[in-house]
């Protein structure tokens, strides 16, 4: 057997463990009855006897990791790991995960949680992290193995602690405050790619278009180290406290929520849908978040967003098991990927990740009508909701107004044109189908 004690701001929750390819988890007497107490997910609830086990187990602690097989593999190589087993990969890199968990081995504690201990990189420091950060050999200096960190996600990205202005490298049990990511480049398959060389700028602008619509939005900056551009992103599952310390705050994806694997991230792998998520929000603590979710899928119709799938939505958890949405994160356009040239992908191919629903499900962008919508919206809150949804798609302009007037200088031209292009054909589209 081995085994995992999971951490969360200096309080064991408790011991994953597996044997025989079981992987079972079970809550510390000291967290249940500690006032900080939640369980771990929603899809991990604390039973009578306080263990879980099955698939459940790894499939939230495997959503912890990318899910790119490709990262996976490379992180194995540099870590010199001898599989990319679930377990494997987080021994070695679950000290400072997504949410709040810090996972240690059972001789180890957290150590200097409640202060900052960090060391501060230069800007050539920062280019060499980067640099090194896509390649499969291993890299065994001490500093490369004190930042090890397990970031969910399909590209490649690191994390960073910004502190008293600086980018450091965290020490110890002090987390990270900001992802980086590096830009995409070619993605897609071999039948299919798309070159989004652009996407830290795409994916800078489409959370400033968002958050000029009212959505909630992680924060995210564009950033030069060296040769590279990246978005640096600020983590929502991070706090300052007053006392000068980083807490770590509970959260989990929608895949762990409801306990499948990352592999099922999509509806059309057997991930959940709209109506899932809908139903999974009816007991969220925050009574708008369902509309908020609607409006989200909106937007991401208006910005030609098609990766909006369960890993892409997540749950704040509190105390005694209340949860609500985080802000948006991941957001890409596709509206500059366009086209019938190399490399670029048909328009009418493109739709949602979680599909609309009428008489038949909308698989593309250009059969949904804003009829489809209005449907949505009275089933899940009836015509409140459908102004909302109204309200949103009038305010584009003026959102893509706000947006333009914070375009920092270098900002590649053709992708804002593309995606403010884009965004006013659907608005228009939308409006006209509304009778607006």
């Amino acid at each position: 057997m081995v085994m995992l004690h999971a951490w969360m701001n200096g309080e064991l929750v408790g011991t994953w463990s597996v044997e025989r390819q079981v992987h079972r988890f079970r809550y510390a007497p000291t967290w249940v009855r500690s006032s900080h107490f939640r369980p771990l997910s929603l899809s991990l609830p604390l039973t009578a006897s306080g263990e879980l086990r099955g698939d459940s187990v790894r499939n939230y602690f495997d959503n912890l990791l990318p899910d790119n097989a490709d990262i996976r593999e490379r992180l194995r190589q540099r870590y010199r790991l001898p599989s990319t087993d679930v377990f494997d990969l987080l021994q070695a890199l679950g000290r400072d995960c997504v949410g709040a968990l810090q996972l240690l081995p059972p001789d180890q504690e957290p150590e200097g949680w409640r202060s900052i201990h960090c060391e501060r990189l230069d800007e050539a420091a920062l280019e060499q992290l980067l640099y090194a950060l896509p390649l499969s050999s291993p890299l065994a200096s001490a500093q490369e193995d004190a930042l090890r960190i397990s970031i969910a996600g399909a590209q490649e990205k690191t994390a960073l602690t910004w502190h008293r202005g600086k980018w450091c490298r965290p020490l110890g049990a002090t987390p990270t405050t900001h992802i980086i990511k590096l830009p995409l480049g070619l993605i897609g398959g071999v039948m299919q790619r798309v070159d989004a060389g652009d996407s830290v700028y795409n994916e800078w602008l489409c959370s400033r278009i968002l958050a000029a619509m009212g959505l909630p939005v992680a924060s995210a900056r564009v950033e030069h180290f060296g040769r590279h551009t990246v978005l640096a992103v600020e983590r929502f599952d991070r706090a300052r406290m007053k006392e000068g310390w980083i807490a770590r705050l509970p959260q989990e994806d929608f895949c762990q929520a409801f306990g499948l694997p990352p592999t099922m991230k999509y509806e059309s792998q057997g991930g959940p849908g709209l109506n899932q998520c809908l139903g999974l929000l009816n007991a969220s603590s925050q009574g708008g978040d369902k509309t908020y979710f609607l409006l989200a899928q909106l937007a991401f119709f208006l910005l030609a967003a098609t990766d909006g799938h369960a890993k892409n939505f997540s749950l704040h958890l509190h105390a005694g098991g209340r949860y609500e949405m985080t802000p948006l994160y991941d957001v890409l356009s596709m509206w500059p990927y366009f086209g019938k040239g190399p490399n670029q992908f048909r328009a009418r191919q493109a739709g949602p990740a979680m599909l609309l629903r009428g008489r038949n499900p909308h698989r593309h962008f250009h059969t949904i009508e804003a009829r489809h919508w209005r449907q949505l919206a009275l089933q899940h809150g009836g015509e409140p909701v459908w102004q909302a949804m109204l309200a949103l798609v009038q305010g584009a302009e003026d959102a893509l107004a706000v947006a333009e007037g914070e375009l920092p200088d270098d900002f590649p031209v053709r992708t804002w044109e593309r995606i403010s292009e884009g965004v006013r054909h659907h608005q228009q589209r939308f409006m006209r189908e509304a009778g607006q």
